[in-house]
């Protein structure tokens, strides 16, 4: 967690907002080298990336399965009900 005595504080909250563009190479060189700098010296925000990019990781290999019919049905019934 950020707290407002970090001494990067706005710079982190900043960088925080572009890392999951920056994990799928969606920043410019310019951005990305800025990002990769600040990362390099600042603790928590390493910490961060390193965690973002493990989860990303783990995302994209779990297998997709289709939604049984059955429950698809019934969530498509109650979302009907709550929006009546």
């Amino acid at each position: 967690m950020i707290t407002t005595t970090h001494p990067h504080n706005a710079r982190c909250l900043d960088l925080f907002k572009k890392l999951s563009e920056y994990i799928d190479q969606e920043l410019d060189a310019a951005t990305c080298r800025q990002i990769e700098q600040h990362v390099k010296n600042c603790p928590p925000c390493q910490a961060c990336l390193e965690t973002l990019k493990t989860t990303a990781g783990l995302c994209h290999r779990i297998e997709e399965a289709p939604v049984p019919t059955g429950l698809s049905d019934r969530l498509k019934k109650m979302i009907n009900e709550l929006t009546v």
